[in-house]
């Protein structure tokens, strides 16, 4: 009995790590290919990504952008130099704060914020139709466990 019990935990954990690994490699995939978001020509799922943090309520601190997006303050210079390229953002200086310099959204910038909320809507939209409500609530549930697992 407990031979086909642990035989069974097996086949499952062997079977969850298939979906899982899949569903890592698939995630890889995406967040190699760039996207087109409205009229601004193909962006990298980071460049969305921080122009979805910098959000379209005014401007953000360089500093605040990085705790955002949990990166180095470097790595949001540069993603802010390849934005600024694409005339997606804007740079000036802090009001009150010399040292500071504050990002915001241009209007192209607001153009793809929207599109790319227009993209998750349609997503999860999708989602209610193919999946029950305790469905997405269990799925859900399991999303939020994996981040804490994956942010250790």
């Amino acid at each position: 009995m407990e031979k086909n019990r642990t035989s069974q935990t097996n086949n499952r954990t062997g079977a969850n790590s298939g979906s899982l690994g899949r569903l890592i490699l698939q995630l890889r995939r995406l967040e190699r290919r760039p996207q087109t978001f409205g009229s601004t020509g193909p962006l990298t799922p980071s460049e969305i990504h921080t122009i979805e943090a910098i959000g379209t309520e005014g401007g953000i601190l360089m500093s605040e952008l990085a705790g955002r997006l949990e990166i180095t303050k470097g790595a949001v210079t540069q993603l802010i130099v390849r934005l600024e390229a694409k005339d997606l953002v804007a740079r000036s200086p802090h009001p009150e704060d010399s040292r500071g310099t504050l990002i915001s959204l241009t209007a192209k910038g607001k153009e793809a914020h929207a599109a790319h909320e227009e993209v998750h809507r349609a997503f999860y939209e999708q989602l209610q139709e193919q999946l029950t409500e305790q469905e997405i609530e269990v799925f859900d549930t399991c999303i939020d466990k994996l981040v804490t697992f994956l942010k250790k």
